[in-house]
């Protein structure tokens, strides 16, 4: 009896035969003239240049032709790559790889140049500010909580003294006494459940959301909401007068319990903002990684389904920073001088069709740290040398060309990245990034070159 046979192994990453196979579903049939690619595969997306495939769904043989070069990301320990390719009409093409890259951001679209190791945006750096006269809500009664819960799930499995008791060691703090009271009553294991569905939506309704297990529970500090740096670094963790929730990316007081079913978690705040409550409920919606979100006083509150009363809830200019961050283009403000003030933290110059804008007035401001601005939008780049305080700078290659030849480069900078409308050949770029990382003695990015020919694509 033969063996059976099995899938043939992948392809190294720098093999012309890995990418052959999406190199022509991109180029079509050729032509006359050389084409050109550029593009970037990742292990969870990819892209390529305008016009280099046809609209609509990816083909079964493209998606293949990307799975065939995701199997070699697989095996070579890499996240992502992108690449450039030319090819000329009779099939012979040069490629270009450009990756892995140890100080660049991985993902299919390249992402920011990591200048300082295990450096994090301001925000993911802020902790909570104190509040010493918060109080728990005259709502929170955990004996109360426990009594209707055991009327709501009789028979329910709870956890015992010791179990809490691991749960708070493992955490490193005393779980708040309504949380307490809740997992006696309801531990949130499926097992204890077992094939009963309607225990599982029973505990769902009596708790008002779907309750982790008390092995799961866990702290939502800043590390457990990562975010790109050229995102992360546009924001600001600003909590206005009224707050009663503190606008944080995570906080050592965030007890994460439950989820909404729909991916968004649900704590107890025992960090609240100026307004809140010690010991109240928030939502941390997995659509966005900075705030929070106020849907209870307390925990009995939530469990009886009563609505937090007599606190206005913030419009979402006020959640977002407020004039910490300013965005000067067509469609918001039309000067960097109506943008400046003490408080201004991140500086984004967008799309613009007046002259390109002065930066004196941002000059010496104490709390700017983050600057980007598309290409030609600064009438000087070399200003930004002034700007002493960026921890993050993200512009077009022209300006980044002015500040490397004025050595003008902030020497502040935890990551940068470099704005380009669209993927073209890569090989610039690569060589502007690996000049900037030099400056911090950060390794390079790794281009290897490879040669093959493309047409006629090989027989089956």
């Amino acid at each position: 009896m033969s063996e059976p046979s099995s899938a043939p192994s992948p392809l190294p990453l720098n093999s012309f035969a890995t990418w052959a196979p999406l190199l022509r579903a991109w180029a079509g049939e050729g032509g006359e003239e050389p084409v050109r690619l550029a593009g970037a595969v990742g292990r969870n997306g990819w892209r390529s240049s305008p016009g280099a495939r046809p609209h609509g769904r990816a083909s079964a043989a493209e998606r293949e032709a990307v799975e065939r070069v995701r199997d070699a990301l697989v095996v070579a320990g890499v996240e992502s790559v992108t690449f450039s390719a030319r090819i000329a009409p009779s099939g012979r093409t040069r490629l270009r790889v450009t990756g892995p890259a140890a100080a660049v951001e991985s993902g299919p679209a390249g992402g920011a140049l990591l200048l300082v190791e295990g450096a994090v945006p301001e925000p993911w750096r802020r902790l909570p500010d104190p509040v010493p006269d918060a109080r728990p809500a005259r709502s929170g009664d955990a004996a109360a909580l426990e009594r209707r819960l055991r009327e709501r799930l009789p028979g329910a499995a709870g956890a015992g003294e010791e179990e809490i008791a691991a749960t708070e060691e493992r955490l490193g703090l005393r779980l708040p006494d309504e949380l307490r009271a809740l997992y006696r009553v309801v531990r949130g294991r499926r097992e204890d459940w077992g094939q009963d569905v309607r225990a599982g939506d029973a505990a769902y309704d009596a708790v008002g959301c779907e309750l982790l297990p008390l092995d799961d529970l866990y702290v939502a500090d800043a590390a457990s909401r990562p975010a790109p740096w050229r995102f992360a670094a546009c924001e600001a963790a600003v909590t206005p007068p009224g707050a009663a929730v503190q606008h944080l990316v995570g906080s050592p007081g965030w007890i994460v319990f439950g989820d909404n079913g729909g991916g968004d978690r649900l704590a107890v705040d025992l960090t609240p903002g100026p307004t809140g409550h010690t010991g109240q409920i928030v939502l941390l919606s997995h659509e966005s990684f900075l705030g929070a979100e106020l849907v209870a006083d307390s925990l009995t509150d939530l469990v009886r389904g009563v609505e937090p009363r007599g606190r206005r809830r913030l419009r979402s200019s006020e959640r977002g920073g407020g004039p910490a961050v300013a965005h000067v283009n067509v469609a918001h403000l039309r000067s960097v001088e109506a943008a400046a003030h003490p408080g201004l933290e991140v500086l984004c110059v967008g799309v613009w069709d007046d002259p390109p804008v002065d930066l004196t007035p941002v000059v010496g401001l104490p709390r700017l740290r983050t600057l980007t601005a598309y290409p030609g939008t600064l009438a000087d780049p070399r200003q930004i040398g002034r700007l002493t305080g960026l921890e993050y700078l993200e512009v077009g290659p022209a300006e980044w060309r002015a500040l490397l030849d004025a050595k003008a480069v902030p020497r502040g900078l935890a990551a940068v990245g470099i704005t380009t409308h669209g993927l073209r050949d890569h090989e610039r770029l690569v060589d502007l990034s690996n000049e900037i990382l030099a400056l911090w003695g950060r390794p390079p990015i790794v281009r290897t070159v490879v040669d093959g020919d493309l047409w006629p694509a090989p027989s089956a």
